[in-house]
């Protein structure tokens, strides 16, 4: 019986898009290339950012490491808070929570980061615990901060439930031993999920709700 709940953060909880995209083709100039329109670079919310600038503009990790430093130069001031929660976000948590659930966040985003957004929104006292990168580790995978998210709230593999927007949540979810739930208002390019093997699909924050409830 699922009792823990984990969600992602960019593009589950948070619309961080905007933010994100305008800092990677800040960091794209920065690194001497002429970058797209931020509408091109929604493939960069969610994912590690180093392994998606190698991904995504042939960068070595050097390079691409250097790309996520400009990044950062933005996204801190700025990026960050060109975001906000989804609508209606708040709601499905107090139900959750309501239901019985205990809920946590395990994130790629830097630990503070994720919670500094969570705070400004309102709806931090539904997560008991906020799990994210060290970017201080070189190893901060999706699979790495769900374990880690996992221990942290005494969690097992057969009552936990993983729920996130991109493949990379899937994957992640599926290396630590537990199921996941592919939501349809994230960033996942059409049939990600699908091909990811997500255990089960909710379009819709209300069609997540009547199949956890």
């Amino acid at each position: 019986m699922i009792r823990y709940l984990f969600f992602d953060f960019d593009g589950t909880v948070y619309d961080t898009v905007e933010g994100i995209t305008r800092c990677v083709a800040y960091a794209m100039g920065k690194m001497g290339g002429e970058a797209p329109k931020p509408s091109a670079l929604r493939c960069f919310a969610g994912p590690p950012l180093t392994e998606q600038f190698m991904l995504y503009c042939g960068y070595t990790r050097e390079e691409a490491e250097q790309a996520v430093v400009w990044f950062r130069e933005r996204y801190l001031p700025i990026g960050l808070y060109e975001s906000g929660p989804f609508p209606g976000i708040g709601e499905l948590l107090s139900a959750l929570r309501r239901g019985g659930y205990r809920m946590a966040v395990a994130t790629s985003k830097p630990t503070e980061l994720a919670r500094e957004l969570l705070e400004r929104a309102g709806i931090s006292e539904y997560f008991a615990c906020v799990c994210g990168s060290d970017p201080t580790k070189p190893d901060s995978s999706k699979a790495t901060v769900l374990s880690e998210a996992m221990a942290a709230m005494g969690a097992a593999r057969e009552n936990s439930l993983m729920i996130g927007d991109t493949r990379y949540d899937v994957e992640g979810a599926h290396q630590v031993g537990i199921p996941c739930v592919g939501v349809g208002w994230g960033y996942a390019a059409e049939g990600e999920l699908e091909k990811a093997g997500a255990d089960r699909l909710a379009a819709t924050m209300e069609e997540l709700k009547s199949e956890l409830l």
